[in-house]
């Protein structure tokens, strides 16, 4: 099937990847733009999960206020190179996290840093919920896991729903970037302050 440059051109537009990939994507879905992202996206993910043990010492440090002045937000995000880190789409991507962060209010940045002693409590508070549903304890366990990932959406930064585009989570708004650039890039560590709150 032949492939219009018009159509290449959307998908780049709307991806950021390159020419031959988009080509080959497009081939591959006989024509559907929205395939084509589906099969980038896939094949980015995979790219990305091979990055993300590199080292990234670079980036920056962005901050966000708003509500003049009443929220604000310090976050580091990491990537490998310089390069990335002066690229206006890294600095963009800073901005959003940093918004998450201001909007979302997570506690931690992924479920790892989590510590273990409130990890067992909160267990232990959703096990105390299902204790008169009579329910086998495996299915119990099971419960326990679904309440737990819901749980790690609310408080950890890496698990939210992305607040512009709530079918992506942050993790995968990162691994999208991560596939674009080739790169490892990692939210290190963030601090929200609001005005009268500690």
């Amino acid at each position: 099937m032949e492939i219009s440059a018009e159509k290449v051109k959307e998908l780049r537009q709307r991806t950021g990847i390159g020419v031959m990939e988009c080509k080959e994507a497009l081939a591959e879905c006989e024509g559907d733009i929205d395939k084509a992202i589906a099969v980038l996206r896939k094949k980015g993910a995979a790219r990305a999960q091979e990055k993300t043990n590199r080292e990234a010492s670079q980036g920056l440090v962005y901050a966000y206020i708003h509500m003049e002045g009443k929220l604000g937000v310090l976050v580091e995000v990491n990537c490998e190179s310089d390069f990335v880190a002066r690229n206006a789409e890294f600095k963009e991507l800073a901005k959003n996290i940093a918004m998450q962060i201001a909007a979302a209010n997570p506690r931690f940045v992924s479920s790892a840093d989590i510590p273990s002693a409130e990890l067992e409590q909160e267990k232990e508070i959703i096990r105390g919920q299902l204790q008169d549903t009579k329910k086998p304890p495996q299915i119990i366990e099971k419960i326990v896991e679904g309440k737990l990932k819901k749980y790690y959406q609310e408080v950890c930064l890496l698990d939210q729903p992305y607040i512009r585009d709530d079918k992506q989570t942050i993790q995968q708004i990162i691994a999208s970037t991560i596939a674009k650039f080739g790169e490892n890039i990692k939210v290190r560590r963030f601090a929200r302050f609001e005005l009268g709150k500690s």
